[in-house]
């Protein structure tokens, strides 16, 4: 069959989850929105069977997770779309955001049975969704006066965390705090780059997301960040090898010309796997653990990397994409990227677990 794959190693998502629980000082949701980024939902969610709750973004995937027996709380980070989802939300136990003064108004008017759990989302400074920072004190007194609502956790999202030199977060965490000055409520703020960089921002509920995965979402090295541990290794197999002069061009538009007497190693993985095609050369990829460079444009099946200096490897050879040898975020930086985008990517490659 074809080597293409990507392996999945659950000791290390369980591994990353504990180091967010530890970060945020309290619980943390495992975001496993868009099928876990990659990784697979279900199996994710089984493997995190301590976990203090999930994340996905919609009551689909939400009813993903219920059907398999996941029975943790589930957040729908993104609320739900219209009112006919608010009788599913009862009835499936899910938590849902409101980010909207309409999501407020169809919340005191459906008819439930069980009080919802509600997490109001407040726009800080993101400018995406939430509610107004003047509206938020009087929609929490209305969710909890609707009769309908029995607990209200108040959460922000931070724009640029990642960018621990930017002064943006505090600004936003200052607008959060006068926001719900007075309120009795749990408290939700913290994404993956505010667990890891941002202690001052922690509280109730981390929310951990591409850290589950053991990616960092920083593009400097990060004392904190390098305790993850890569979860997804996408890897193939050296399928043919060329022997080419000086001067050849190598794949589609001759991107690449030889400069010296080079060997190629062709492999069984293309953008139609996950592979960014706008990776450029010298992309690092490792050999039988060994790192090279790519060469050449990624084709749909298959691309090409520099064995010349590896000549040992050939047909059969082990090739690391990105995983523990190669870092997603490395490839991602090259590639114009992120390695959340890698990971979502990650498609005809079969995911293949390992505890």
């Amino acid at each position: 069959m074809r080597p293409a794959q990507a392996l999945i190693d659950l000791a290390a998502l369980r591994h990353n989850y504990q180091l967010a629980r530890e970060l945020s000082g309290g619980r943390a949701l495992a975001v496993i929105k868009a099928n876990a980024y990659g990784h697979g939902a279900v199996v994710c969610a089984e493997a995190l069977s301590d976990a203090d709750g999930f994340a996905v973004a919609c009551i689909e995937e939400a009813l993903e997770l219920r059907a398999a027996g996941i029975r943790q709380p589930i957040l729908l980070l993104e609320g739900f779309f219209t009112a006919d989802e608010l009788p599913l939300i009862e009835q499936h136990q899910l938590s849902t955001v409101v980010h909207s003064d309409w999501q407020v108004q169809a919340i005191e008017q459906a008819s439930l049975s069980t009080p919802l759990q509600v997490w109001l989302k407040i726009d800080s400074g993101m400018h995406r969704v939430g509610v107004a920072p003047i509206e938020a004190a009087g929609l929490y007194q209305r969710l909890l006066a609707s009769g309908r609502v029995g607990k209200v956790v108040l959460m922000t999202h931070f724009a640029r965390a990642d960018e621990l030199d930017c002064p943006r977060t505090v600004e936003q965490h200052k607008v959060f705090l006068n926001a719900v000055a007075g309120l009795k409520a749990e408290v939700s703020l913290a994404n993956s780059p505010s667990l890891l960089g941002w202690p001052q921002v922690r509280n109730d509920w981390g929310r951990a997301g591409i850290m589950l995965y053991g990616a960092t979402p920083f593009s400097a090295p990060h004392a904190v960040a390098e305790r993850l541990k890569p979860v997804m290794r996408l890897q193939s197999k050296i399928i043919a090898v060329r022997e080419l002069p000086v001067g050849e061009p190598v794949g589609y538009a001759g991107r690449f010309v030889t400069a010296r007497k080079t060997r190629v190693g062709v492999v069984a993985m293309g953008y139609a796997d996950g592979y960014p095609r706008h990776a450029p050369d010298g992309t690092p990829v490792a050999v039988d653990g060994q790192r090279t460079r790519l060469i050449g444009r990624v084709s749909m099946d298959m691309l090409t990397v520099d064995l010349t200096d590896l000549p040992s490897a050939g047909v059969g050879s082990a090739v690391e994409l990105w995983g523990t040898q190669v870092l997603a975020s490395e490839v991602a930086s090259l590639a114009d990227s992120i390695p959340y985008q890698l990971f979502c990517n990650v498609r005809r490659a079969p995911l293949v677990y390992q505890n």
